[in-house]
C-alpha cells in the first residue's frame, strides 16, 4: 500500500505540452479518478506514474520513493488497460498467472493467487476457458485478475470499461468499486465519463489541456465548481450558461442577461457586489430548473418566459430543451409536466444553487465568484 505523489510534473512532446506542472498528492488506499477529455493529459498522467512515459521535468513518487528512473516492472504497480491484452492461446488460468510465472513465484503460490483472484472477480468457473470463449465483460475481469495477483501497491486504470456496453458497464463500475472496498489499496482510475468518475472517487481530478482545474470530493465538485471549465465538465446533463452582467437596481442586484433579468436573492448577493458590470456567466443546472407547478416549496424561485424547442421523456423526468431570445438552455422537470415543442413555458429557477463565473478574471475560463 502507498501513497503517490506527482510534484511539477511536466511532459511534453517536442513542443506539445501533455502535462503542465502538475501537483497531485494521491493518499494511501484511495481511488481516485483523473477525468477530462480526450487530449487533457490523464493518461499521459498515469503513464509517467507507471514508467511508460518519461517525465520531461520534476518528480514523482510512490511511497517516500522517487520512482524517476525506477523500471516499470520495479515500481510496484500493475496496469489495467482499455484493451484487455490477453494471450489469446492461454488459458484464463495462464492469463492470471503469466507475470507471476516470470517472477519465479513458486507454483502452489500461484495457484493460492490465482484462485482467490478469480473467486474476488466471480470467474472461478472460467479458469480453463480460453479468451475467445469469454464475453466482454468476462474477458475485462481477467485483465483486472491478472492485476489483482501481483498484490501491487497501487493500481492504475487506464479507461477500463469504454469497450462494454451500457449495461456491463455499469455493473462493472460497481464490481470495482466493491473490488477497493476488499482489498484496500491505492485505485488510480482514468476515465472520460464523468458518470464513472462521480460514482466511484473518494476524490476527482478534473483536467483540460495538461492542467490540474480541480482536485476534490465528487459533491464538492459538483456544488462548488472553481471554473467554468468544471462546472460545464461535473453533471449530466451539463450545467446551462448564460452570458451577462451583474446591474444594481432599487437598492438589489440582477444578473441581466440582455432577454430577461433575474435577481440575485439578498442572502447571496454579498460576493457579487465588487463585480457590479463586470462581464459574468450566469450558470444553472437543469435540476435546478423547474416547472413551476411541481417546485419544491422551499427553493427561492426567479420566474422565466421560454418557448419549447424539443422534448425528451425519460419516464421518471423529463427535458426540456427551452429558447429564451439568445438564450438556448435545458431544464430536468418532473415527468407530470405537460408540454408540447412549440409551447409557451414559464419555469422557474432555484436562485439558492445559481453560480456566478467572472469573464475578467479569465476571459478563456472565467472563474467562480464565491
Amino acid at each position: 500500500m502507498a501513497s503517490v505523489t506527482y510534484q511539477n510534473v511536466w511532459k511534453k512532446f517536442g513542443d506539445v505540452v501533455a502535462l503542465q506542472d502538475l501537483n497531485l498528492e494521491i493518499e494511501d488506499k484511495e481511488f481516485l479518478v483523473l477525468v477530462g477529455p480526450s487530449g487533457c493529459g490523464k493518461t499521459t498522467a498515469l503513464r509517467c506514474l507507471a514508467g511508460l512515459e518519461e517525465i520531461t521535468e520534476g518528480s514523482v513518487f510512490i511511497g517516500e520513493t522517487k520512482v524517476n528512473d525506477v523500471a516499470p516492472k520495479d515500481r510496484d504497480i500493475a496496469m489495467v488497460f482499455q484493451s484487455y491484452a490477453l494471450y489469446p492461446h492461454m488459458t484464463v488460468f495462464d492469463n492470471m498467472a503469466f507475470g507471476l510465472k516470470l517472477r519465479k513465484v513458486p507454483k502452489q503460490e500461484i495457484k493460492k493467487l490465482v484462485e482467490e483472484a478469480a473467486e474476488i472477480l466471480g470467474i472461478e468457473g472460467l479458469l480453463n476457458r480460453k479468451p475467445r470463449e469469454l464475453s466482454g465483460g468476462q474477458r475485462q475481469r481477467v485483465a483486472v485478475g491478472r492485476a489483482i495477483v501481483r498484490q501491487p501497491k497501487v493500481f492504475l486504470f487506464d479507461e477500463p470499461l469504454s469497450n462494454l456496453d451500457a449495461k456491463l458497464r455499469v455493473q462493472t463500475r460497481a464490481q470495482i468499486s466493491k473490488l477497493h472496498q476488499r482489498l484496500q489499496t491505492t485505485f488510480i482510475y482514468v476515465t472520460h465519463d464523468q458518470v464513472e468518475a462521480m460514482t466511484m472517487a473518494n476524490r476527482i481530478a478534473v483536467m483540460n489541456h495538461g492542467v490540474l482545474q480541480q482536485l476534490d470530493s465528487p459533491q464538492k465538485l459538483y456544488d462548488y465548481p472553481d471554473n467554468m471549465f468544471v462546472a460545464g465538465f461535473i453533471g449530466s446533463p451539463s450545467m446551462n450558461f448564460f452570458k451577462g452582467k451583474i446591474v444594481r437596481e432599487d437598492d438589489a442586484l440582477y444578473v441581466d442577461l440582455d432577454s430577461f433579468k433575474i435577481r440575485i436573492p439578498d442572502e447571496r448577493r454579498a460576493p457579487y457586489e465588487s463585480i457590479v458590470d463586470h462581464e459574468i456567466v450566469f450558470g444553472i443546472r437543469p435540476e435546478d430548473i423547474h416547472n413551476p407547478d411541481f417546485a419544491p416549496p422551499s427553493i427561492i424561485a426567479e420566474p422565466v418566459e421560454a418557448k419549447v424547442d424539443v422534448t425528451e421523456l425519460m419516464g421518471n423526468e423529463i427535458f426540456l430543451y427551452l429558447v429564451n431570445g439568445e438564450h438556448n438552455f435545458v431544464a430536468r422537470v418532473d415527468p407530470r409536466t405537460r408540454v408540447e415543442m412549440g409551447d409557451n413555458l414559464k419555469v422557474v429557477f432555484n436562485m439558492q444553487n445559481m453560480h456566478i463565473f467572472d469573464s475578467m478574471a479569465n476571459p478563456d475560463n472565467p472563474v467562480a465568484v464565491r
